[in-house]
């Protein structure tokens, strides 16, 4: 899990959540609102083959537009999330019945604290496999 969130308000223009992706490196941004509350989630799926373009639409023309569409417009708002307490065969159904690479970790106040990701999931395993090995 990833404890340095990166998290945007729904006020955000996509263009600006697209960049924000970019420069650090993710494919996922929490969105909070002002009390660090979880209210969505949006994900470069959501940014590569948006469901919200006019078929007449050039994709490459979104993706330049100014700010005008907000995150709000576009974010998932019922979010898969994984709480603090969960085991890890919980956290390994959510991600694979739902088919999403990641989902927020929230703590049992309901508060952001972390990202799990698909990759923590297989470094998990591989340490258990590791373990396993060193014991035999």
């Amino acid at each position: 899990m990833s404890t340095q969130i990166i998290s945007i308000p729904p006020t955000m223009g996509i263009r600006e959540a697209f960049f924000k992706m970019k420069e650090n490196a993710i494919r996922h941004l929490p969105i909070v609102d002002d009390h660090n509350t979880l209210v969505g989630i949006i994900s470069d799926r959501e940014l590569r083959r948006p469901n919200w373009v006019d078929e007449a639409q050039d994709i490459a023309h979104v993706y330049y537009l100014d700010n005008a569409m907000l995150v709000s417009d576009v974010m998932i708002t019922k979010v898969h999330v994984v709480h603090t307490y969960d085991t890890l065969n919980k956290a390994v159904s959510l991600l694979l019945d739902n088919h999403i690479g990641a989902a927020p970790v929230l703590d049992k106040t309901e508060n952001l604290v972390g990202m799990l990701s698909a990759i923590d999931l297989l470094r998990a395993l591989k340490d258990s496999i590791d373990q396993q090995r060193k014991t035999k």
